[in-house]
């Protein structure tokens, strides 16, 4: 497949910046939030069925898998928070747009400085 002219190359090729990045990161931590949120609320639902059903079940969480899920989705919710409030100062403050790059730079830094002594912590029991 050649890449120019159009067609469907133009369709499936990374063409973006910090911008696309953003805008796939954001889309990415937010459909994981949801699922999340979704699994949360079927578990929770399983109490219909009894204390022996729901115990089974949330003994689970307990096992290193589900630890390290834990983080996963504690990364999630902390991208998407904080590039949720990048996307507000965009949409709220017109020149911002000459520095979005930027904005998303300065959210990957928080990021890192929030989420990786968050994780070493929560992670601490299983190392």
């Amino acid at each position: 497949m050649e890449k120019g002219g159009g067609g469907i190359w133009t369709w499936i090729t990374y063409r973006g910046g910090a911008g696309q990045l953003a805008w796939v990161l954001h889309r990415v931590t937010g459909l994981g939030v949801f699922l999340f949120l979704l699994i949360h609320v079927l578990d929770t639902a399983l109490i219909g069925w009894g204390p022996e059903v729901y115990n089974k079940v949330v003994k689970l969480y307990h096992l290193p898998l589900f630890r390290i899920g834990e983080v996963v989705l504690a990364g999630m919710v902390l991208y998407h928070a904080l590039n949720g409030i990048r996307v507000t100062i965009v949409d709220l403050w017109e020149e911002a747009t000459l520095f979005h790059r930027q904005l998303f730079y300065a959210v990957a830094i928080i990021f890192v400085m929030v989420f990786f002594p968050t994780a070493y912590l929560m992670l601490r029991p299983l190392l």
